[in-house]
C-alpha cells in the first residue's frame, strides 16, 4: 500500500488544497486513528505541563492541538456528503465512537479541566484582547457545559452516551441518504400532463439509462420531485408523490423511527446529566437566543402575524377548485405547490419556468460571483491547476480588490447517486494565522444538486428562480469562510453561533429580487436577449405570495425541532433501557401534536418529518432549526440598510465585510450586528417585505 498522503503536511502549502488522486478510501481509517493518538498526545503535554497554567501554555496550546486531526476529518467529512462510497460510510460508522470517545476525553480530563478553569478564574487580570478573551470564553465554556464537572460514575456514562449519539447520528443520515437513492417511481406517457418538457425529456432519459426506455422514472430527489408537485395535472399521481416523499425513513430496512427516538432519548439524557432540564436548555446557552423561551416567543410571534395572512392565501386557492364538480374537495399538502402556481401565473401572469431560459447555470456563476466583485472587490479565478474530488467539480483561486490571495473555492453543482440531497458550504481548510503572523488562507467548497444539462448537450443547465435563490444563499456563506480575518481557527468563518451562522446567507437571497442584480447577468441562454421588464415585475410581486405558507411550513419545523429536543429525561442511570418511558412511544402522533400549532391541511397517515429530518438528527440543527428563522430577522433587518443606503453601496458593504463577514466568531454576534447596524434588529423589516405590514419603497421577497 502507498503511503499515506495525510502523513505528509500537504494542507500545510500555501493553498492548503488535498491532493485527492493520492487519497483512496483505505486512508481515511488510518489517518483517523492516528489522528486521534497523537491529538491524545498533545492533550497529555498540555495536562501534564508543570508550569502554572497561562492563557499561551493551555488555552492557545488547546487551540493548536489536533491539527493532524483536523486535516483528514476536513477532507473526510466534507467527501463523506458529496462523493459517499460504501468504505467511507462504513468508515464513518466505524469511527463514530472513536471520534466521540476522543472528543468526549478531552472534555473529562480533569487536570486539563483545572488548568482551563485556572486560567478563566484569572481572565480579568490576563489583559486580553477581545478575540483571545473569546477564545478563552469559548474554551472554558466547552468543558463547563460539556461535563467536566462530572465525577465517577456520572463521567462514564457520558462518555458512553456520547459515543453512542455519534453512532446514532452517523446511522440515521446514512439511512437517508440511503432510502432516497433506493426510491424510482415508474410513470408511462399517460401520466405526464402539465409537466414541463425539459422534466419529460430528464425521466425518458433517467429510465433509458436503465434499459426501460418508453418509460419515465421519477425519484425524491428535489429535481425530480419539486417540479412534479409543481406542474403534474394529476392529483392521484401528486398524492402518490407526496405520499412517498413523506414516508421515507419510517419503516423497513432504512426506518430511522427507533434510531430518532434513541436520539432524543439519548440528548435529553446528557442533558439531565450535565445539569439542564433538557437538550434545547442545554444547547441554547451558546446562541444569540439563549433559551428555549426565547425560541418559542419568536415562532409564537410569527406564528400570530402569518396565521392569518395564510387565511386569506388558502381562501385565495379554493377559489380556483371547481366545487361543483367536487363539493368534498379539501384542500392538502399535495395540492399546495400545484395549485399556488396556478394562482401565481393568474395573478401575475408569472411562472418560475419562464425564468429558467434566463438562468443558464454559466450565466449565473458570473452573476453570483459578480456580485461578491461589486459589493467587495472580489474576482474568481479558474483554476485548472489544482485537482479535484470528481470531473463535475471547478476551482477557483479567489482574489481581493487589491490581488492579495484570499482563498480557493471548489463548486460542485449536480446530483450524483453517491451526493447527499439538498445544498451546502463546508471548507477542507479553514482561515487562521499562527504566531508569526502567516495567514492561512480558507478552501472552501459550495455542493448543490441543481438540474443537469441535457444529456444530448442541447440545453445547459437551467435554474429556475428558486436554484438561484439557493446558490446565492449558500454563496453567502462562502463568503462568510472566504472574507475571514481571524486569529483563531476555532473562531474563524461560519464558526459562530448557530443562529447568527444564516445571516450572511440569507442576506444574499435579497438580492434575487433587486432589478440591478438581475440586469447583471440574466439573458435567454438562445438569443442573449435581457429578461423582459414584466417578467421581473411580475417575479418580483410573485415571490411575496406564499410568503404565510412559506413561513408557517418552516415555523412547522421549528416547532418539531423543540419538542423533541425540550423532552425531559426522567433518569440517566447506565441501566435504564435505550428508549426510556419519557420519549413518546408514537412518534407520529408527538410529530402531529407538536405541528398542531402551524397546522395547515388535514393530517396525513404515515406523512412523518422526522424520521428524514436530518437537520435536527444527523446535522447541526438539533434545538437549532429556529435559527433559520431568526437569522431571517436579521437579514431583512440588514438588507434594509443596504436600500436605503444602496444595495452595492461600497461603503455599507464594506461596514457588513468588516463587522459581520471577517469576524467569524470572534465577539458576541449582537455586538457585531448592532456594530454594522447602529441598534438592535427587529421584526419590521421582514414584516414590511412579506407584505404582512404595508411597505410602499421596498419590493417582494419571498419568506423562506
Amino acid at each position: 500500500m502507498s503511503v499515506n498522503p495525510f502523513f505528509a503536511p500537504f494542507l500545510k502549502n500555501p493553498e492548503a488544497t488535498p491532493p485527492f488522486s493520492q487519497i483512496s478510501d483505505l486512508h481515511y481509517r488510518e489517518a483517523i486513528e492516528r489522528g486521534i493518538a497523537v491529538a491524545d498526545e498533545e492533550i497529555k503535554k498540555i495536562a501534564e505541563n508543570p508550569e502554572p497554567p497561562t492563557f499561551a501554555n493551555t488555552v492557545e496550546a488547546l487551540e493548536a492541538s489536533g491539527a493532524d486531526l483536523d486535516r483528514v476529518l476536513s477532507v473526510f467529512y466534507p467527501l463523506l456528503s458529496a462523493r459517499a462510497t460504501d468504505a467511507m460510510m462504513q468508515t464513518s460508522v466505524d469511527m463514530a465512537g472513536p471520534l466521540s470517545d476522543h472528543s468526549t476525553s478531552v472534555i473529562l480530563n480533569e487536570p486539563l479541566w483545572r488548568r482551563v478553569k485556572a486560567v478563566w478564574e484569572q481572565r480579568d487580570d490576563l489583559g486580553l484582547d477581545p478575540e483571545q478573551m473569546m477564545l478563552l470564553t469559548s474554551t472554558y465554556e466547552s468543558f463547563a457545559l460539556n461535563g467536566a464537572h462530572l465525577q465517577g460514575a456520572d463521567r462514564e456514562l457520558y462518555r458512553r452516551l456520547s459515543a453512542r449519539l455519534a453512532e446514532l447520528t452517523t446511522v440515521f443520515g446514512q439511512n437517508v441518504l440511503k432510502e432516497m437513492n433506493s426510491i424510482e417511481v415508474w410513470l408511462t406517457a399517460d401520466d405526464l400532463d402539465g409537466l414541463p418538457q425539459a422534466k419529460i425529456d430528464e425521466a425518458a432519459h433517467a429510465a433509458a439509462e436503465k434499459g426501460r426506455a418508453g418509460e419515465y422514472l421519477f425519484t425524491m430527489h428535489a429535481p425530480s420531485y419539486v417540479p412534479f408537485m409543481k406542474y403534474s395535472t394529476r392529483r392521484d399521481l401528486r398524492e402518490r408523490m407526496y405520499r412517498t416523499y413523506m414516508s421515507r425513513n419510517t419503516s423497513g430496512e432504512y426506518s430511522n423511527v427507533e434510531v430518532l427516538r434513541e436520539i432524543a432519548a439519548t440528548r435529553a439524557r446528557i442533558a439531565r446529566l450535565l445539569g439542564s432540564s433538557d437538550h434545547a436548555t442545554q444547547r441554547l446557552k451558546r446562541s444569540m437566543a439563549g433559551s428555549p423561551e426565547a425560541v418559542l416567543g419568536l415562532l409564537d410571534s410569527l406564528r400570530d402575524a402569518y396565521l392569518p395572512v395564510w387565511g386569506k392565501e388558502k381562501e385565495e386557492i379554493l377559489a380556483l377548485i371547481d366545487r361543483e364538480a367536487d363539493p368534498s374537495f379539501s384542500l392538502m399538502p399535495w395540492d399546495i405547490s400545484f395549485y399556488s402556481n396556478l394562482l401565481r401565473s393568474k395573478k401575475y401572469a408569472f411562472d418560475e419556468e419562464q425564468l429558467r431560459p434566463y438562468f443558464p447555470l454559466e450565466a449565473v456563476k458570473k452573476g453570483v460571483f459578480g456580485l461578491a466583485e461589486r459589493l467587495y472587490g472580489l474576482t474568481f479565478e479558474p483554476a485548472t491547476d489544482i485537482e479535484t474530488y470528481h470531473p463535475e467539480v471547478e476551482v477557483m483561486r479567489v482574489r481581493d480588490a487589491d490581488g492579495s490571495f484570499l482563498g480557493v473555492l471548489y463548486t460542485d453543482f449536480f446530483p450524483r447517486a453517491d451526493k447527499r440531497p439538498g445544498a451546502w458550504m463546508t471548507s477542507f481548510a479553514d482561515q487562521w494565522r499562527d504566531s508569526d503572523g502567516t495567514d492561512h488562507r480558507p478552501v472552501v467548497t459550495l455542493v448543490m444538486n441543481f438540474n443537469l444539462p441535457a444529456a444530448d448537450g442541447s440545453t445547459p443547465a437551467l435554474l429556475t428562480p428558486d436554484e438561484v435563490s439557493t446558490f446565492l444563499h449558500e454563496f453567502g456563506h462562502a463568503l462568510h469562510g472566504l472574507l475571514a480575518a481571524t486569529r483563531y481557527r476555532s473562531l474563524s468563518g461560519t464558526s459562530v453561533y448557530r443562529d447568527f451562522v444564516e445571516l450572511p446567507s440569507q442576506f444574499n437571497e435579497n438580492f434575487l429580487t433587486e432589478r440591478e442584480f438581475l440586469d447583471s447577468f440574466a439573458r435567454h441562454y438562445l438569443t442573449g436577449k435581457p429578461v423582459p421588464p414584466a417578467i421581473i415585475d411580475s417575479m418580483i410581486a410573485a415571490r411575496r405570495f406564499g410568503a404565510a405558507y412559506a413561513c408557517l411550513r418552516q415555523l412547522s419545523f421549528g416547532y418539531l425541532d423543540m419538542a423533541w429536543h425540550t423532552l425531559k429525561a426522567t433518569d440517566e442511570t447506565a441501566d435504564a433501557p435505550a428508549i426510556p418511558p419519557f420519549v413518546p412511544a408514537d412518534a407520529e402522533d408527538f410529530e402531529r401534536e407538536a405541528m398542531h400549532p402551524v397546522a395547515m391541511f388535514p393530517d396525513v397517515d404515515g406523512a412523518m418529518m422526522s424520521p428524514q429530518f436530518g437537520h435536527i438528527f444527523s446535522g447541526g440543527y438539533a434545538a437549532g432549526y429556529y435559527s433559520y428563522k431568526w437569522a431571517e430577522v436579521l437579514d431583512a433587518d440588514a438588507f434594509s440598510v443596504f436600500r436605503r443606503e444602496g444595495i452595492f453601496n461600497r461603503d455599507t458593504a464594506a461596514r457588513f465585510r468588516h463587522h459581520i463577514l471577517s469576524r467569524g466568531g470572534t465577539e458576541n454576534p449582537a455586538e457585531l450586528y448592532r456594530r454594522f447596524r447602529g441598534q438592535d434588529p427587529t421584526v419590521d423589516a421582514l414584516l414590511r417585505r412579506d407584505g404582512i405590514i404595508p411597505d410602499r419603497q421596498a419590493d417582494a421577497a419571498i419568506c423562506r
